[in-house]
């Protein structure tokens, strides 16, 4: 019998953990990455579950690092139309919207940089929080100024717990998949470590970022930033208002 890995939850955590398995089949689907096969999602006695494919974790290497750069530039080669995707998921436990758009700015400030803030203000971290957040977003044409991304499919959350080796072979799991600016998944990378210099090298060299990307890189983070703020408290408020500051 196949060893398996189970989360579980109220019945309540169902669509998040359906949303869950339809990334990680999307993910599978690029063929690019490897991803745990998805077994079953269901509620049962009231409580809701996802059994994937359990991954006996190994530790990485220079080697794997570089490869999983390769792999990651390569799956964000797989594009769609539309910024978004077919149905929303969540970013951690919060929501993350992806109604599907034509112009990312105008998905990125809507359903991205907008709902955190707006969930921040809600949330009692300060009307200065909005006051930037309102500047930001009126800049955010500058940021783009010259570029227009294509609509990659992203894995979404990619933090340094949500990756790792199996078998010598990269593996990344936990996604929040939409499809929308390939650099957002670089910027992840960035704002808790985790991922070496191969990494990046490897990547960078499949596909080199544009102009303007370092900028841009704080905007993704700042998306970050604030849902931590959301989900975990007051620690993150003073770095979220640090990059709002510094990009606006």
């Amino acid at each position: 019998m196949r060893d398996t890995f189970r989360k579980t939850g109220p019945e309540s955590a169902f669509d998040m953990f359906e949303a869950e398995a339809d990334g990680l089949v999307e993910l599978r689907d690029a063929g690019e990455v490897r991803v745990p096969e998805v077994i079953d999602v269901g509620v049962i006695n009231g409580q809701a579950y996802i059994d994937i494919e359990k991954l006996e974790l190994e530790p990485t290497t220079r080697d794997i690092e570089r490869r999983f750069g390769e792999q990651l530039a390569r799956l964000h080669r797989h594009t769609q139309a539309h910024y978004g995707w077919f149905r929303d998921n969540t970013i951690g436990l919060t929501p993350q919207h992806n109604e599907q758009c034509d112009d990312w700015i105008e998905f990125f400030r809507e359903h991205r940089l907008g709902f955190q803030v707006e969930l921040a203000v809600a949330n009692g971290y300060g009307e200065d929080i909005a006051q930037l957040g309102q500047g930001l977003a009126e800049k955010l044409p500058e940021l783009f100024d010259g570029y227009t991304p294509e609509a990659s499919l992203l894995h979404g959350d990619l933090w340094g717990g949500n990756w790792g080796a199996v078998a010598g072979e990269p593996v990344m799991f936990d996604p929040a998949v939409y499809y929308g600016d390939r650099e957002t998944d670089i910027a992840m990378t960035m704002v808790f470590g985790g991922f070496g210099r191969a990494f990046y090298e490897a990547y960078e060299s499949s596909w080199p970022m544009a102009a303007g990307h370092e900028q841009r890189l704080k905007l993704y983070q700042l998306y970050h930033i604030l849902n931590h703020l959301n989900l975990f408290g007051h620690s993150y408020r003073a770095r979220a208002i640090d990059l709002m500051r510094a990009l606006a």
